[in-house]
């Protein structure tokens, strides 16, 4: 019983971690992940969940498991050879926009102040164990950059681990305001259909980072957003 958990949490963990995989190769040869994703469903032997590209998982399930795993594997003597790159790349996942945001900002966050939407792993919860959104946080505080942060129920725990380190709003508009940038980290419903016109507005820049693939990039980039995501 053991050991089924462990291999079916560690076996969705490496679905999600594929396709990020194929989301950071479809950015460098021009395709677009969504497309791929969705040719992926149709097949009944893969099924339509854990294709989402995204900014890596997170939460107690999935990187517990894949590490018990793992070590069990290693005091068995036996190499799990996969998982090594399951871990790997879900690390790098992470914060696989930093680079990005700093090519847009001409390789200096210094003085930038950036809004944060989402702070749980995931939707629906207040649980930012091995969440993202603190791996984003941390490159930008590290390169001089200022936080504003929102999530509609993540935020007390995040304030009792990063202190007064970033500051947290009341609201998703009032994160963003004089912003010189949006980071979205978690798909929260409310997140999904905001404003755009008032968003534009109240951003002082106009870069939008999406770290869920929530948004329709060509609407994005008609609207007058710098438009940043995963795979496409």
């Amino acid at each position: 019983a053991e050991l089924t958990k462990y291999a079916a949490n560690a076996f969705l963990a490496t679905k999600i971690t594929y396709m990020n995989e194929i989301a950071n190769y479809c950015e460098k040869v021009g395709a677009n992940v969504d497309d791929v994703r969705m040719g992926m469903g149709l097949d009944e032997r893969i099924g339509k969940r854990f294709l989402f590209s995204g900014i890596g998982y997170g939460g107690s399930c999935f990187p517990k498991d894949v590490k018990a795993l793992h070590k069990s594997g290693k005091d068995a003597q036996h190499h799990f050879a996969i998982l090594d790159s399951v871990i790997e790349v879900n690390e790098k996942q992470k914060t696989i926009l930093f680079p990005k945001m700093e090519q847009h900002f001409d390789g200096n966050l210094n003085g930038k102040n950036i809004a944060v939407w989402g702070l749980a792993f995931k939707p629906d919860t207040d649980d930012i164990r091995e969440a993202p959104a603190l791996y984003m946080i941390e490159k930008l505080l590290a390169a001089g950059a200022t936080v504003t942060a929102f999530d509609p129920e993540a935020m007390n725990n995040v304030k009792a681990k990063l202190g007064d380190s970033i500051y947290f709003a009341s609201g998703m508009m009032e994160a963003v305001k004089d912003a010189d940038a949006l980071l979205i980290c978690t798909e929260w419903h409310a997140f999904r259909n905001p404003d755009f016109d008032k968003l534009k507005e109240t951003l002082k820049g106009n870069a939008i980072f999406d770290g869920r693939n929530i948004y329709n990039s060509k609407e994005m980039k008609a609207i007058g957003f710098a438009y940043y995501s995963i795979g496409r």
